[in-house]
Order: C-alpha cells, then sequence, then structure tokens
C-alpha cells in the first residue's frame, strides 16, 4: 500500500541556507516519526510559497545519506491572498502496512497553524 506523508515548515526569510536546512529537518522528522526508510519511499514532492526562490528545497532531500535516488521534484504553491508565507510543504509517497489514521503528519515552526487538529493525534 502506497500512503502520503504530509508535513510543512516555516523558514525567516528566503536564503538557501535556510531552506535547506529546514527541508531536511522537515524530511528527516517525518521519516523518524513514521519509521520510514529511503527505500520505502516512491516519491516526494516538495512545494513552497511563491515567496520561496533561493534555492530548491529537492537539494535538501537529495543530500541526506541514502535518500540521493528517491525521486524528488518541486513545485509553488498557489498564491493565494493571506496564505501563510515562507512555507515548505512536503508530500512523501511511502510504501507502508500503516493505516492512514496511523500516519504521523508533521508541522514545524509556523507550519503548525495549517493543521491544528493533527497536533493532538
Amino acid at each position: 500500500m502506497i500512503r502520503g506523508v504530509r508535513g510543512a515548515t516555516t523558514i525567516p526569510e528566503d536564503l538557501s541556507s535556510h531552506i535547506l536546512i529546514e527541508t531536511e529537518k522537515l524530511v528527516l522528522t517525518m521519516a523518524k516519526e513514521n519509521n520510514i526508510r529511503p527505500e520505502d519511499v516512491a516519491s516526494v514532492i516538495v512545494s513552497t510559497t511563491t515567496d520561496i526562490g533561493a534555492a530548491f528545497p529537492a537539494k535538501a532531500v537529495r543530500s541526506i545519506p541514502d535518500w540521493t535516488y528517491v525521486p524528488v521534484m518541486c513545485t509553488h504553491e498557489m498564491d493565494v491572498p493571506g496564505a501563510i508565507n515562507l512555507c515548505i510543504r512536503v508530500l512523501m509517497q511511502v510504501n507502508t502496512e500503516k493505516t492512514q489514521r496511523d500516519i504521523h503528519h508533521v508541522y514545524l515552526n509556523e507550519a503548525i497553524k495549517l493543521r491544528p487538529d493533527l497536533l493532538n493525534i
């Protein structure tokens, strides 16, 4: 079964170092929380709000040891008025036996505002 694991984080400003550090932290936290091994990952889609452009977040994913060959693609989110700024979102498609209810979605920094309903699950 392939399941989607969601995550999001924010950065303080559009700098390459912030993008790479926070994306790696998010992906590693998602993997740890869900016992995901790189070989279980079918693909990863990383999106950013349109105010991020200093670096490709996919570079951070590919730089993680053993994640080099995981297919990763970057894209931009829709530019919706009032949406959270400087946000990086990850959708990881993972081969797993877990049910959807057992998946732990990860929201870091200001991105916790996106899914407060998942904080206490």
